[in-house]
């Protein structure tokens, strides 16, 4: 049998560990009934909110308004359970668990993945709950079946990077009292975005940062591949346009705060 190679080593304790932890994770949040519950009520509480309140306010021409709001609340709902993902590691570090793995001889970067993609599984079920709630309000996709999931998969990768952003807010914040207050910093992307209006009846100040910043550009590639044939009348561009500068801005997201909540841990 082959001598395992030092790299090939490191390689599956690092795997090993982040399944493990993220696996700890999950059942953490399977365990506690109380967060299921919260995960799958919370993002169709605020849908049903916004289009039953806003709803009978606000026409789009040539789309129905649910039509136009649910891409959109789908692509920033990650940042209402981002704001856990802060709170919840500067909760781990006031409780000393963090402490406790950095004890572990496991790779210091193995535990903020595995916090990262347990939180991002726990959005995922969130995410399909407020899509089956969607449908029972009216909303339909109008792409292709391949569109739709298309949709769905950016919807998870732009949470995905949200995540990073958050757990390293919170890490920087290390109390999850102080953590709430700094991701909720965040929160006001989405009204200053595409999600709920057209920016084009923005003032003209808002609407310079509004139609260019991430948020915009991940409404507005979802939205793209949901509405299908009728986004045409609504965005300037065309649906991978779209698709590509969101994808630059996730990665950009993860490539800036993935180094600085590692670093962070890496200070202790």
């Amino acid at each position: 049998m082959a001598a395992m190679t030092p790299t090939a080593g490191r390689s599956a304790t690092w795997a090993a560990s982040t399944a493990a932890i993220t696996r700890r994770g999950v059942l953490k949040w399977l365990r506690t009934p109380q967060l299921v519950l919260l995960g799958t009520v919370q993002g169709a509480l605020f849908l049903l909110t916004y289009r039953f309140v806003f709803g009978g306010a606000i026409a789009i021409p040539g789309v129905a308004y649910v039509d136009f709001l649910v891409p959109g609340f789908l692509a920033t709902m990650v940042l209402y359970f981002g704001m856990g993902a802060a709170t919840g590691i500067a909760d781990d570090m006031q409780q000393g668990f963090i402490d406790r793995l950095r004890s572990l001889p496991i790779p210091r970067s193995s535990m903020l993945v595995a916090r990262v993609v347990s939180d991002t599984l726990q959005m995922v079920w969130g995410l399909l709950a407020t899509v089956g709630v969607s449908l029972l309000i009216g909303f339909r996709f109008h792409g292709t079946g391949t569109a739709a999931l298309a949709a769905l998969a950016l919807c998870i990768a732009f949470g995905f990077a949200f995540e990073w952003m958050f757990v390293a807010l919170g890490a920087i914040a290390g109390s999850p009292q102080a953590a709430q207050g700094v991701a909720f910093l965040v929160f006001p992307l989405s009204f200053f975005s595409s999600t709920y209006v057209q920016v084009e009846t923005m003032p003209g100040w808002l609407r310079a940062f509004a139609e260019y910043q991430p948020v915009t550009m991940m409404v507005d590639a979802v939205r793209a591949l949901a509405l299908g044939p009728k986004a045409e009348a609504l965005l300037e561009h065309s649906a991978g346009w779209y698709v590509g500068v969101s994808m630059l801005w996730t990665t950009g997201i993860v490539a800036v705060f993935a180094p600085i909540a590692v670093a962070k841990f890496r200070r202790g």
